[in-house]
């Protein structure tokens, strides 16, 4: 029997659940700081302080945020990582990804791609030839990375958004839904538009908000 444990009961855990079943996971069960009873129709059974007495099952983390997925992954490092694979992505034979990662139904991920820990690859996205995607990035459903592109770690790539060939996208960046990048991001922050740049907020005034 595969045993599973998912932290985080949220709708992306859901998703990850229907995965995992996919991937022949049979026993599965949630773990969650904030929510009770079910998820999926799988029992929510503790919150994360429940990590160090499960044992002899595996471990994936379904939580959206890039940092509180590292955090929660840094502390299972003495346990079994979950890595799963919808079996309606389509992966080349020449891609490496790491633990914790989940690619999701109709992803595609062409030859020679390096994917990092903790990652996303989600619903209908796609990541072309020789592209490096760090740890803990996401790349948002119906996203698309074009070839020789290299996405820095916690970066989000917004739903729908278009990276062109040959872009650098430095760590701990966000680029808006249906964005297009046709320039490296050098700097940290948020980009959106067609063609992307970065948006500047030194007219706000955050204390007003």
């Amino acid at each position: 029997m595969k045993k599973l444990a998912i932290i985080g009961a949220s709708g992306h855990g859901k998703v990850v659940a229907d995965i995992a079943e996919k991937n022949g996971y049979t026993d599965i069960v949630f773990l969650d700081d904030f929510s009770t009873g079910n998820c999926a129709g799988y029992p929510i059974i503790g919150t994360s302080s429940l990590i160090s007495k499960l044992t002899e099952c595996s471990f994936i983390i379904a939580i959206g945020n890039a940092k509180i997925r590292e955090k929660f992954q840094l502390q299972l490092e003495d346990k079994s990582i979950a890595t799963l694979i919808h079996p309606n992505a389509v992966i080349s034979r020449r891609v490496h990804i790491a633990e914790g990662t989940v690619v999701m139904a109709g992803a595609i991920i062409n030859s020679d791609v390096s994917i990092g820990r903790g990652c996303i690859i989600n619903t209908g996205s796609s990541v072309d030839h020789d592209c490096i995607v760090g740890d803990y990035v996401h790349v948002s459903v119906g996203a698309h990375v074009a070839g020789t592109v290299a996405i820095g770690s916690y970066t989000w790539i917004g739903a729908g958004a278009t990276i062109v060939n040959n872009i650098s996208i430095t760590n701990d960046t966000m680029i808006g839904a249906g964005a297009v990048v046709v320039k490296d991001c050098r700097e940290s922050g948020t980009y959106i538009g067609i063609p992307a740049k970065k948006e500047r907020y030194e007219n706000i005034n955050f204390s007003e908000q």
